[in-house]
């Protein structure tokens, strides 16, 4: 080829690299640039294989609840999340991932402190159904009106008639708002006594999760079993057909995350919606209440007959 064109007559132009049309002085401070950067100390970081994978997974999962928020705006639905369980179950790491991309003008946390003086005398509902999303809007409970059906009567902030209007009440309250186009989905973390344990003695010594650790926590592990009595009459009185309970179990933080990602992305159908496949939920990490039921009145019966 190169023949013919020579005899052609034709023009050969000549392909000169980039770096070879630089100057010496701008070449010098290039090496000069690159001999300061190698003198830079250097740190080798190993990091677990399932890590890198929870990572990866993670980030696609955040990519879809990108999509499903737009999809959400543009459809005009209204969302709520609840999220409860046991002290140290993993709720707060589980919101922050669901929320850390999401646009903040188009979804909200709402992580209520005690009552007010004022509050005390309101309608119990009162005070949340202020924060409840408007259309196309999520809005995501970190413990939220189920407090009377947990903390509160176990450590003796509410009466028993009042935990007893509050069971009765609240499967009606939640059809109000699912009459209201109001979605709802409820997440109960259930963490082991042993791994709640681990991680309070961790909140003790980090510096950086003392303050995590409140007075009601410190009691958590002495009222273990109260606790499972408030949670089985909380899941038998409000676990309905329009507002039903997802347990995830969440020993495992990071597992947690995820199935409960897929779980909310799984109710939605949504534009460029990847494969069915990569959405598909642990069914030993997220568990239907209406088994979780079965499963606490069987042990609560071999307790019995143990005793």
């Amino acid at each position: 080829m190169l023949r013919d064109e020579l005899v052609d007559g034709s023009i050969i132009n000549d392909i000169v690299h980039k770096e070879r049309r630089k100057s010496s002085k701008e070449i010098k401070k290039e090496l000069e640039r690159r001999k300061k950067d190698a003198s830079k100390k250097r740190v080798a970081i190993w990091v677990k294989d399932e890590v890198l994978q929870y990572e990866s997974e993670l980030k696609t999962l955040q990519i879809e609840l990108l999509k499903m928020q737009n999809h959400i705006k543009d459809t005009g639905q209204k969302v709520l999340m609840i999220f409860e369980g046991r002290d140290a179950a993993g709720k707060g790491g589980t919101i922050k991932r669901i929320t850390e991309h999401l646009n903040p003008r188009g979804a909200r946390v709402v992580a209520l402190d005690k009552p007010s003086d004022k509050e005390r005398t309101q309608w119990y509902f009162q005070r949340y159904v202020q924060h409840l999303p408007s259309a196309g809007e999520i809005v995501l409970f970190d413990r939220s009106y189920y407090n009377r059906a947990g903390v509160e009567p176990v450590m003796g902030f509410c009466t028993q008639e009042e935990h007893k209007e509050f069971l009765h009440e609240v499967p009606e309250f939640e059809k109000m708002l699912v009459n209201s186009d109001i979605r709802i989905f409820k997440f109960y973390f259930s963490v082991s006594k042993d791994e709640q344990k681990r991680r309070f003695d961790k909140r003790r010594t980090d510096p950086l999760k003392q303050y995590k650790l409140s007075p009601v926590d410190e009691k958590s592990q002495d009222l273990w079993d109260k606790y499972t009595i408030a949670k089985y009459s909380m899941l038998l009185a409000s676990h309905t057909d329009h507002a039903p309970w997802t347990i995830i179990r969440s020993d495992n933080k990071k597992k947690a995350r995820i199935n409960s990602i897929k779980h909310i992305l799984n109710h939605f159908n949504y534009p460029d919606k990847i494969n069915q496949k990569q959405l598909r939920a642990d069914d030993k990490i997220r568990i239907f209440a209406s088994d979780e039921i079965k499963l606490m009145e069987t042990e609560m019966t071999l307790k019995k007959t143990n005793s």
